[in-house]
């Protein structure tokens, strides 16, 4: 092998390691967005993103390349986008809309065709009827996230009525899950907390048939049945204090964020019990609320400064930057490090081996000469 082809292989080795190194991380600009809720579109290869204030949904591409992915002004004014899921199988995107006070209660879930972009269906969110949700800090239902399985079902999360809607392939809407477990568990915030009365949040749908559930001022997670919606409560052996989104790799973890830490979770027995084997701190002021999984498996949290956007407290017009950051677990990133360093020293032991040989020509070459 020639000297600039082994020293090339050299570098290229260091390089490798020297980028592993590195997280992803995207930033993005649009005046006052405040984004809650973010999905991955694993055909187009880019970030879904809401919004607080706009009735549209853009797309964020791995550099930061922000394109109106759907624009509806025929949505109620001042709506907020929160949950997003890309429904992979029917090429459609799915996305939870949301009323404040003062405005008048509106929860919905609308659909878009992710290749011509028109509008499938808006279906109106059913109330129940009996729920004491009047007695609750806001008075009213939260459409909050959604989960999509593969017959093209959508599973709406209500944070504060604490049940589960169901909306089908054709957009008819039904209260699908009032699970006793999910009001069994006392809540763990401070009555002066800001959503303290946010139940359910993230959802996720697994592939064996059930949802995986976190409500929020419980810090619980559940394991729902996806076609009788029976609950029950997963054993977790570290409590998650204010869990929001949640996302599901296809090795199994579960990676659970809230605005102070992304969550790495596993299970041996179908979600009985798991348990927290990792968990990494994230940046407070960003307030994350999302997080999803994308190429090659990567973690992504959202920095959406929600929080901000809500309080009105940001700059004067509303805020212009956010991102969107890669996460990793220290575990699994030292476990992948310690092959990058056995590649280094096998790229090293390489290079001085041919210069120990180097060095033995050129003197077997003198000797000829001499």
């Amino acid at each position: 092998m020639s000297p600039i082809k082994t020293s090339f292989i050299f570098l290229i080795v260091v390089f490798i390691g020297l980028v592993a190194g590195k997280t992803h991380v995207i930033n993005f600009r649009w005046r006052n967005l405040y984004p809650e809720g973010m999905a991955w579109d694993p055909s187009a290869q880019h970030f879904i993103v809401g919004s607080l204030n706009h009735r549209t949904i853009l797309s964020v591409s791995d550099a930061g390349v922000v394109e109106t992915l759907i624009s509806d002004p025929t949505l109620p004014e001042n709506v907020t986008i929160l949950g997003l899921a890309v429904d992979s199988t029917k090429k459609r995107l799915l996305a939870c809309l949301h009323s404040v006070s003062p405005l008048p209660p509106f929860n919905a879930l609308v659909a878009y065709d992710l290749r011509n972009r028109r509008r499938l269906f808006l279906s109106l969110l059913p109330s129940e009827p009996d729920s004491p949700i009047s007695s609750t800090g806001r008075g009213r239902d939260v459409a909050n996230d959604v989960a999509v399985d593969f017959k093209g079902n959508a599973y709406v999360t209500n944070s504060v009525g604490n049940f589960i809607w169901k909306v089908n392939e054709n957009g008819e809407a039904s209260i699908f899950s009032k699970s006793p477990a999910f009001t069994r568990h006392p809540s763990v915030m401070d009555q002066n907390q800001p959503f303290n009365d946010c139940g359910l949040n993230g959802i996720a749908y697994i592939s064996k048939g059930y949802l995986l559930v976190v409500q929020s001022n419980t810090g619980k997670m559940f394991k729902v049945d996806a076609e009788d919606g029976r609950a029950t409560t997963v054993l977790l052996y570290e409590e998650l204090v204010m869990p929001d989104g949640i996302a599901v790799r296809k090795d199994g973890v579960v990676l659970v964020v809230s605005t102070q830490k992304l969550w790495f979770l596993k299970s041996d027995d179908s979600w009985m019990e798991g348990v927290v084997y990792d968990k990494t701190a994230l940046d407070v002021e960003g307030f994350a609320t999302s997080v999803v999984v994308g190429d090659e498996g990567r973690a992504y949290v959202l920095y959406g400064h929600v929080m901000e956007g809500i309080t009105g407290k940001g700059e004067g017009e509303g805020r212009e930057r956010f991102e969107i950051v890669e996460v990793r677990s220290e575990k699994e990133n030292g476990e992948e490090n310690v092959w990058i360093y056995v590649l280094i020293g096998l790229g090293l032991a390489y290079f001085l081996f041919w210069r120990f040989q180097m060095k033995l020509l050129v003197k077997n070459m003198d000797k000829k000469i001499n």
